[in-house]
């Protein structure tokens, strides 16, 4: 009999790990909770509310699960790593205290000043008048300055705000302070510089003790292929990312990576799970936008394709500091994921669902690509919509060229009534 294992959540992110999960040899079951018409390909779904850390902890010891994983930056900051660990069963992810590098972003900033991780300026209010003024005073003082405002807790990868004039600087702050858009995630604000500079996101394993890093990847945030348009969770990814070399990954490790994780361990924030910069390369070197404290969506559905190793040897090993005796191994080539969202999104907390979705069959033919749900369901045996992000379009290349090229044909196949994505994944790096 194989491990069982149980996924908390219903995104792309999950349905990609049941994928992974499910090819390994040491895996017996798998359980997703609530899971999607995706996860149910490789799992069993159970009707269980992710954010219910109590019913999932006594179903994980009814049914003797050896291993949770926990990807949704909620769960992290609701304590679910914590409650586990307290009933003895074994979960991949930082703890709550660990977790707060992501869920409370002023700390991260305050922790990164002091530590000497290269990070942008910033300011941090609670005050919404105070805020202003000190923005109203940027803008005086700076003509042509961008700003980001950003709110300080997690507000599922909305909260950020660039502002290349004091009008929408005023705005933001309005609706995250005074509006409560993002709820109590806009108890603090912060007001960054603008960094310059491409993005790219770095994942680490750790163990507590050793770390490894994944090939760098570059997601796209905005909903739009104007970078000036809506922040999103994410719109699409791409690995490994042909301008950023091995020796700018040993720099990353070197200047961000190793000295966030000893940063942590020294504040009793001892980090075990999967630490996720995100940073932008400018002249000076990498610099860090913000910390993640779990595994990235899309970036987990584009680094699954691509895996060759065992993922739950690598889970399994963060869990009981073993991971130094890991080796990470890889497929040649590219992989890509874009994401196919309702029309609504990001402008709607949930616009309107339930229409249904066609050509996923015919996508999954195309060389190379397979489909994970996210915003999806059931409704009388057809599959339909149920959420801002529906669909990861994932795609392997022996090129970054031909790998995009397979996507965006297998994306032409699918079709659901306001059905958005972006069309230029990738092309930065071609």
């Amino acid at each position: 009999m194989g491990l069982t294992v149980l996924i908390p959540g219903a995104g792309a992110r999950e349905n990609a790990w049941a994928w992974k999960l499910a090819q390994s040899p040491r895996v017996g079951k798998i359980y997703c909770a609530p899971g999607t018409p995706g996860t149910a390909q490789f799992a069993e779904n159970v009707q269980i509310p992710p954010t219910s850390i109590d019913r999932l902890a006594r179903f994980a010891e009814r049914r003797s699960i050896d291993l949770t994983v926990v990807g949704r930056e909620d769960l992290l900051g609701l304590g679910i790593v914590n409650t586990f660990r307290a009933r003895g069963l074994r979960i991949f992810g930082p703890t709550r205290a660990a977790a707060e590098i992501e869920t409370d972003k002023a700390l991260a900033k305050f922790m990164m000043s002091v530590s000497g991780i290269p990070t942008g300026t910033f300011r941090v209010f609670s005050r919404y008048d105070e805020a202003v003024v000190y923005v109203v005073e940027c803008f005086t003082h700076t003509p042509g300055l961008t700003l980001f405002i950003k709110a300080s807790g997690l507000a599922s990868g909305k909260g950020a705000y660039r502002c290349e004039t004091l009008e929408k600087a005023q705005e933001a702050l309005w609706k995250i302070m005074v509006g409560r858009v993002h709820q109590d995630a806009g108890d603090n604000v912060l007001v960054e510089e603008c960094i310059p500079g491409q993005e790219i996101s770095i994942h680490a394993l750790a163990d507590g003790k050793s770390s490894i890093l994944f090939p760098p990847a570059q997601d796209h945030k905005t909903i739009g292929e104007d970078e000036r348009s809506p922040m999103t969770g994410g719109m699409g990814v791409i690995t490994p990312v042909p301008w950023f070399k091995a020796h700018d990954m040993a720099a990353v490790d070197r200047q961000i990576v190793l000295p966030t994780l000893s940063m942590l361990a020294s504040s009793g924030r001892r980090f075990s799970g999967c630490l996720f910069p995100g940073l932008k390369i400018t002249n000076e070197g990498p610099k860090v936008l913000e910390f993640n404290a779990r595994f990235g969506d899309p970036e987990t559905q584009a680094y699954m394709r691509l895996l060759k190793s065992d993922l739950v040897e690598l889970l399994w090993a963060c869990t009981d500091g073993t991971l130094a005796t890991c080796k990470l191994g890889w497929r040649g080539g590219f992989a890509a994921s874009i994401t196919l969202a309702s029309g609504w999104y990001p402008y709607e907390q949930k616009g309107k669902c339930g229409f249904p979705i066609q050509g996923i069959k015919e996508a999954e033919k195309v060389p190379g690509v397979v489909v994970f749900h996210a915003g999806t369901k059931l409704i009388d045996g057809t599959l339909c919509t149920d959420g801002g992000r529906v669909l990861s379009v994932t795609a392997l290349g022996a090129s970054l060229r031909e790998t995009l090229d397979h996507a965006y044909e297998a994306v032409h196949l699918v079709s659901f009534k306001g059905m958005q994505y972006r069309k230029n994944i990738g092309a930065k790096a071609l």
